[in-house]
């Protein structure tokens, strides 16, 4: 796995968050001019490769269009609560409708939800291509030493909990970051050696490995998921032209790839990867940046 995933626009924060907006500062003379200038927009997202791409994406498209744009990296749970307490702006990056379910309850009703930006997103447990089991349920203490997972608290994390219980498996699951998760998973299958891995797809992993996702058939995991964008109340009063454009937004499952190749694969920073795709997909993009006056 390349460690480039790890060198992200913003500053991390693991817990708590607060990020003062100008676009929120009613009459002030400063949040005028910054008006006057396109606006100012903070910009939340998690550290998974997908999500890094999309969060590019829409910051170069933004400051395209004269926003000043801060991405800000946190952790799943701070991501919700800093649109929903408008301490940030919104964020593309939620998973639904089960494996950010939980703070969608929570903090759905707090915050406006654009709709998705991408459909057909999938999660569950994904083995390479040689193992020799095609289901959850087949899943032994001499399958693979332990199922290697990301961020303790992510919703994959709580739906592969779960799984362990519906399926009453004896196999311990690891907590570690997708950067772990996929370098732990290269070097499993240059040796063609047991390994299982809580996945996801989008993901550049499924277009790099000969992989499967194991069959669920108690239905645990999302099978036909999408991602939306989520933003905080108030910013198509303070930022319409922000608001519009985080709200064309939308995008495939090949799209996001790209992006996540070119970092993975050809050594770009996910900024650089990102402006190439913006621009081979112009037409698109254009669309994207049309508001209304």
């Amino acid at each position: 796995m390349n460690s480039i995933w790890k060198k992200t626009a913003g500053l991390s924060i693991a817990g708590g968050l607060t990020i003062g907006l100008a676009a929120c500062g009613g009459g002030s003379e400063e949040s005028e001019g910054a008006e006057e200038e396109g606006g100012e927009v903070n910009l939340t997202y998690v550290a998974w490769e997908s999500e890094i791409a999309s969060s590019n994406v829409i910051k170069l498209m933004l400051e395209e269009a004269g926003q000043d744009v801060t991405l800000t990296q946190v952790d799943q749970s701070p991501m919700w609560s800093s649109v929903a307490n408008g301490d940030a702006d919104g964020f593309v990056a939620a998973w639904l409708p089960t494996d950010m379910d939980a703070e969608y309850e929570r903090y759905g009703d707090e915050m406006v939800d654009l709709g998705p930006n991408l459909e057909g997103n999938k999660t569950g447990l994904a083995v390479p291509e040689y193992m020799d089991i095609d289901s959850i349920e087949d899943i032994t203490t001499d399958t693979a030493e332990h199922i290697t997972g990301i961020d303790a608290g992510a919703g994959i994390m709580l739906a592969t909990e779960e799984a362990l219980d519906v399926y009453d498996l004896d196999i311990e699951l690891l907590a570690s970051t997708d950067a772990a998760m996929t370098s732990e998973l290269g070097g499993k299958i240059n040796n063609e050696e047991p390994v299982i891995v809580t996945a996801w797809q989008p993901h550049w992993k499924f277009n790099t490995y000969d992989l499967k996702f194991l069959e669920d058939p108690e239905g645990v995991f999302e099978a036909d998921g999408e991602i939306r964008t989520m933003v905080r109340e108030g910013l198509a009063e303070d930022n319409p032209e922000a608001y519009q454009i985080l709200d064309n937004f939308y995008w495939t499952p090949e799209d996001m790839n790209q992006v996540m190749l070119d970092v993975a694969q050809n050594d770009m920073e996910p900024e650089e990867a990102s402006q190439k795709w913006i621009d081979e997909n112009r037409d698109t993009v254009d669309e994207w940046l049309e508001t209304e006056e």
